[in-house]
């Protein structure tokens, strides 16, 4: 049985491609490992999976760079979301959120599933939305209402979808970025994908 990686974008696993010499494509299979490249954000990534993901493959591993809430945390730094969550599902009800769960139509949060122990990556939470967040008073209450450490336009998507078939799932965000008013600036794109895929060619090398 082999591992599928699941990235959004091919730039985020640019150098583990050439590492393995991987052909072009969206998804591209090898003897040890396949990946899928899904597009950005969650509907993509939802279907990509929906065409590609089977009960055959031993591990998903999503990859890609991620906002940061904590700025102890070193951008570039890798770290493990443990549990995800889709932050946006559910109803407004004037200054109140109201979760899917609250709403009775099924959840929001979804955890990686057998960790390998060899990872040693700190572990944290995460959110997954469709609009990444650039403004004090958005950003302020989502830090009040779920506190996570991570954003991505993905990562729920994959869990979820791995939860529908049984399989071991991890997640590993490089951060490129603090969670603020958007200034490009500020972010390290470069650092962050360099650091995730060094770690993923050794991944892949020794899994």
């Amino acid at each position: 049985m082999k591992t599928l990686v699941v990235a959004a974008t091919r730039a985020e696993v640019a150098e583990c491609c050439h590492a393995f010499n991987l052909a072009e494509g969206n998804f591209i299979q090898t003897p040890h490992f396949d990946l899928l490249i899904t597009g950005v954000g969650m509907t993509a990534t939802a279907f990509a999976l929906g065409q590609h993901l089977s009960a055959d493959y031993k591990l998903v591993v999503n990859l890609g760079i991620a906002g940061c809430y904590d700025r102890q945390i070193k951008l570039g730094s890798l770290v493990s979301i443990v549990r995800d969550e889709f932050s946006e599902l559910g109803a407004e009800h004037k200054d109140e959120f109201l979760t899917i769960e609250e709403l009775g139509f099924g959840k929001s949060r979804y955890r990686a599933k057998n960790i390998p122990p060899s990872l040693n990556l700190p572990e944290v939470n995460g959110i997954t939305l469709n609009k990444v967040h650039g403004n004090k008073a958005s950003i302020a209450a989502i830090t009040n209402r779920l506190n996570p450490v991570t954003e991505s336009m993905e990562g729920a998507a994959v869990f979820y979808s791995c939860e529908q078939l049984d399989l071991s799932c991890i997640q590993i965000r490089s951060i490129s970025n603090y969670v603020e008013e958007r200034n490009r600036d500020n972010w390290n794109i470069g650092l962050a994908i360099k650091n995730l895929n060094n770690w993923a060619i050794e991944f892949l090398t020794n899994c």
